[in-house]
């Protein structure tokens, strides 16, 4: 699951998933709230995305504001959350090392080594 506000990047990061043939299927949600609102409907079908690659800096719900909301939904053991963004702010990076729900933090933009290296590292 992609969740950030620029249409281009999520359409950029939807081609290297699918040539990486490591997903299903990719879904792309262009705000925290319109993500959280799939998600709780997910859960209720008892079907979660594996990995969420989540932007910080959204309007109207940021990526911060998305992972508090979502660390109430009590999926962690099912999905991953990476943080890819374009923040160079040093402490976002030490914020999101702070927060249990995210599983890692990287700058945009999204590569196929950097999204095998985020595969290898969500366990098996």
């Amino acid at each position: 699951m992609l969740i950030d506000d620029d249409d281009s990047t999520n359409f950029l990061n939807k081609i290297i998933i699918r040539q990486a043939n490591c997903a299903k299927e990719v879904i792309s949600k262009i705000s925290g709230q319109d993500a959280l609102t799939y998600l709780q409907q997910e859960v209720k079908e008892g079907s979660v995305p594996e990995l969420i690659l989540l932007d910080i800096n959204m309007p109207i719900m940021d990526g911060w504001d998305f992972i508090e909301k979502y660390a109430e939904l009590d999926i962690n053991k099912q999905s991953r959350v990476v943080m890819l963004t374009s923040s160079v702010n040093p402490e976002d990076e030490n914020k999101a090392k702070g927060i249990a729900a995210i599983s890692g933090f990287r700058s945009k933009p999204l590569s196929n080594q950097m999204l095998s290296e985020i595969i290898s590292s969500l366990p098996a």
